[in-house]
Order: C-alpha cells, then sequence, then structure tokens
C-alpha cells in the first residue's frame, strides 16, 4: 500500500491535534507504524487515515485515491476499513460471536450463514472458540482485544488500523495481541498501527512515521528510522524509550 497525505490540520477547539501534517509511504509498504510521544498526533492520523474522521483540511490519499472530503463519502471508505480501538468497543450485552455476526449482517449486508461462518473462522484462527459464547465481561484483556481483531477483520478489509491495541493489557496479555498482530502481518494484511511498544514496531513494520506537536517529524524505513532518525526530536524520543528497556 501506498500512504500519502498532505497539509493536514485537524482542530478540537482550538487544539492541532494535526497541525500541517504531511508524509508519504514506498508504493509497497506493507505495516506503518505511527510513534511519538502521547498527544503528537498518532490516534487522530490514524483516523483521518481510515475515515473516521475527516480533515479540516488536507489531502490523503489511500493507493493513489484521494479519501473523500464529505461525511457520507467518508463513510463509504470506513467500511472499507477494520478499526480496533484502546477499549476495545465490544457490545457488553452480546457475545464475542455475537460481537462479530452483527456488524456483517447490519453493516455490509452478509446472509445469516455466512456471516456465523465467517465469526467461527476467526475464532478459530486467534484461538478463541472455547469463548464464543462468553461475553466480554466474562473474557480477559487480551480475549477481548483478540475478539475485537476478529471483529475488525471479519469483513476483509483492505487496511487494519490499530489504536494503541495492548495500551491496557498486563504484559503477557500484550505478548498474546502482538503475536496475533504479526501473525496477520505475515499473512499479507496491510496494517497501520499507532503503538508505543517500539520494539514490536521494529520487527513487524517496514515503515515507520513519527509524529510529535501534530507534525510529521520523520517518514522513512524502520531500518533508517531505528538506525538514525533524521529528527533530534525521533532521537530524543528513542533515548528515552530505550534507557529503561
Amino acid at each position: 500500500m501506498k500512504l500519502e497525505a498532505y497539509q493536514l490540520i485537524k482542530n478540537y477547539g482550538g487544539f492541532l491535534a494535526l497541525d500541517g501534517a504531511s508524509f508519504h509511504t514506498a508504493d509497497e509498504s506493507r505495516v506503518v507504524a505511527l510513534l511519538g510521544p502521547s498527544g503528537g498526533g498518532k490516534s487522530t492520523l490514524l483516523r483521518v487515515l481510515g475515515g473516521l474522521l475527516v480533515p479540516d483540511s488536507g489531502e490523503v490519499r489511500v493507493n493513489g485515491t484521494s479519501l473523500p472530503r464529505d461525511e457520507t463519502g467518508s463513510l463509504r471508505a470506513l467500511r472499507g476499513n477494520g478499526f480496533v480501538f484502546q477499549g476495545y468497543n465490544l457490545f457488553p450485552h452480546l457475545s464475542a460471536i455475537q460481537n462479530i455476526i452483527l456488524p456483517l449482517r447490519e453493516v455490509h449486508g452478509w446472509s445469516p450463514d455466512d456471516a456465523r461462518h465467517r465469526a467461527l473462522e476467526l475464532l478459530a484462527r486467534l484461538g478463541l472458540t472455547e469463548h464464543a459464547q462468553k461475553r466480554p465481561a466474562e473474557l480477559s484483556g487480551g480475549q477481548q482485544q483478540r475478539a475485537a481483531i476478529a471483529r475488525a477483520l471479519a469483513p476483509r478489509p483492505s487496511l487494519l488500523l490499530l489504536d494503541e491495541p495492548t495500551s491496557a493489557l498486563d504484559p503477557v496479555m500484550t505478548a498474546e495481541v502482538l503475536d496475533v498482530v504479526r501473525e496477520l502481518a505475515e499473512s499479507g494484511q496491510q496494517i497501520v498501527l499507532a503503538t508505543h511498544e517500539i520494539s514490536f514496531a521494529r520487527k513487524v513494520a517496514d515503515w515507520v512515521v513519527f509524529l510529535a506537536h501534530g507534525k510529521v517529524q520523520v517518514s522513512c524505513t524502520t531500518d533508517d528510522f531505528f538506525q538514525n532518525p533524521e529528527s533530534s526530536i525521533a532521537r530524543s524520543y528513542l533515548q528515552g524509550l530505550s534507557r529503561y528497556r
């Protein structure tokens, strides 16, 4: 995939979450990691790239096609992508399998049989078969996040967008979820990942976009970023994170 952004502005009540953010990736990037300090604009950029947010100004292109600038067009683009959020966002009154089936039927128009077959397929793939009938409150954090990933993958999205998928997990559950993401990347799924897990990003991503203060400070291959980032802000960020690792 190729991602391009030009002079993106997103203002929240006077706070510029994106302040002229511009970048482009290589033509065949498979996994793009959005890195940077908290509040730097990663989550906002992720939502803009996926069509969940419309920027106040600027342009985004995915594989050469500009994303719509209106809410209706953006919604159509959003339906072609899969989102996984920090808080899982599972329906608490539905079982794991029902959380997958419902969007397939109501949003994507799948038949009941096809939706159930796809849900069972993904639950098995992500190691959740025995938990299919459990509600979110009966699942561990790692299991909830895997169920959320299954739901996002169900309609076979062209792009999977992950927003800090391990932020609320302990180390064991974090490893569970990161293993799933790595396996998806190795299977060819196109992924954009906003994360603070820089060791993981280094292993799975082939391109890094580093944001701070609402601006893209660095956009380059993963190897170049971790070996010699051009930005002093990025160098300080990496030094600070590696101090106790």
